[in-house]
């Protein structure tokens, strides 16, 4: 897709799109997978002059502004304009912005007098955790992996051994001697490549490093879609973990949120005065059990946004997996409700059809993507067909992890060892179905 720059002069920033016709008919069908190149805040130059090219979607605002620390946070000194086309689209350019620049999104509603600073949903880098601002940033690394990511498509082979070894990048190892911090990403980088080759890994998955506001959450509460929390370093320290593990011949499986996210003002939820990203009416919208908000997947913008965060991810940082939590809470829409407190589909069913939709084509999308990345499933219930393709009527996952296998192993080995030989059927009883699905075996943090 072009890049190009419309511009003309209009409002008090320089009217700009990087939005082609084409951009707009893929937003509006839901299957656009590039929106991280348009939407947020990129460099650019016009007329010679260097600076940033903002965009947010926000069709209900009537006005947007950027505010920062470069102009007061005073959110009528660089005002968006509207892109048009009906989309809801704000653009602008302003010049003389450089990296490193804290920015939000002023928005202000068409309904009710709603006036909200909002980080960009966006953004690739946002300030450290106790504050929320974006942070104008660049994705340039000079990678090192290309003998991996030639040949990594016979590490993730389904006739291939597997031995993924999970981490919380926070908590993995500390340093006592300085407040017991967590290590950063590059100081990561030194030590967990070796770690894991000299115990045999192949693989290993980090929780959640998207952005997130509640250290508490493990990273399942994210706010930033396109960006590797701060707390450890700078995206390009995240790349640089990566390439490290790559070179030592370690997959890099990222752990990925888009059954849910948190209700933070300066987040997603309510993002222009309207349930924009979730659903308005609780018994669709409102997780009972995380206190977080439900992705509205029959709105096309909303599958576009979570499409282009996966290929993000898979393009940008060469992550070789994604592992997609909570997918049975996206299956069924009485999932942790009670009778009476969620809404059936069209059908009279349980079944959530646009969320069914959605991961189909987000996991045809990925392996289109990437045709040599496995996507991973946690998913805990009888569904049918996780792991089967979607022309099939599959879901079209590479692999599902299998939850009773670790439920019934770890059931077993509580047992007094006395008494485990009249409970044997607890370790056999998997092989019963265990070629129904691409099962992966977990012992997790679940």
């Amino acid at each position: 897709m072009s890049n190009t720059l419309k511009t003309e002069t209009s409002g008090s920033v320089r009217r700009i799109s990087r939005f082609t016709d084409y951009d707009h008919y893929l937003l509006k069908q839901g299957n656009h997978t590039r929106l991280y190149e348009k939407f947020g805040a990129h460099a650019a130059t016009i007329d010679d002059a260097a600076g940033v090219y903002f965009a947010v979607w926000a069709p209900n605002a009537k006005s947007v502004g950027v505010i920062g620390d470069f102009n007061g946070w005073d959110p009528a000194k660089h005002r968006l304009n509207g892109a048009g086309h009906d989309t809801g689209i704000w653009e602008g350019f302003i010049p003389g912005l450089k990296r490193g620049a804290l920015y939000k999104f002023h928005v202000a509603s068409e309904l009710r007098g709603f006036r909200i600073d909002k980080a960009d949903p966006f953004a690739f880098y946002f300030e450290q955790p106790g504050k929320t601002g974006s942070v104008f940033w660049s994705l340039d690394y000079d990678w090192d992996d290309a003998d991996w990511m030639r040949s990594r498509g016979r590490q993730n082979r389904h006739d291939g051994p597997m031995a993924i070894y999970e981490c919380h990048i926070g908590s993995w190892r500390r340093v006592p001697e300085e407040s017991n911090r967590s290590l950063t990403y590059r100081e990561l980088a030194q030590r967990l490549p070796d770690y894991l080759g000299d115990m045999g890994y192949t693989h290993v998955e980090f929780v959640p490093v998207t952005e997130h506001p509640f250290y508490g959450s493990w990273g399942y509460q994210t706010t930033g879609y396109f960006a590797p929390t701060s707390r450890y370093g700078t995206p390009q320290d995240f790349m640089y973990l990566i390439d490290r593990l790559h070179q030592r011949g370690i997959g890099v499986i990222l752990d990925w949120v888009p059954s849910h996210f948190p209700s933070d003002g300066h987040g997603l939820a309510y993002f222009d005065g309207t349930h924009l990203y979730e659903h308005a009416d609780p018994r669709q919208g409102f997780h009972p059990e995380w206190n977080s908000y439900i992705f509205n997947y029959g709105r096309a913008e909303v599958r576009s946004f979570l499409l282009s965060s996966a290929a993000f991810w898979l393009n940008v940082y060469h992550i070789d997996g994604l592992r997609v939590d909570a997918v049975a809470s996206m299956l069924y829409l009485d999932y942790a409700r009670k009778q009476g407190e969620w809404i059936p589909n069209r059908h009279g069913g349980k079944e959530n059809l646009e969320a069914v939709a959605f991961l189909q084509e987000l996991n045809r999308s990925c392996y289109r993507e990437q045709p040599d990345i496995q996507m991973i499933a946690e998913e805990s219930t009888a569904w049918p067909m996780v792991t089967r393709p979607t022309h099939l009527g599959g879901l079209g996952f590479g692999y599902k992890w299998n939850m009773g296998w670790m439920h019934d192993t770890l059931k077993y080995m509580s047992v007094d060892p006395v008494y485990r030989r009249y409970h044997h059927d607890q370790l056999t009883f998997s092989i019963m179905y265990a070629f129904s699905e691409n099962f992966l075996l977990p012992l997790s943090h679940d």
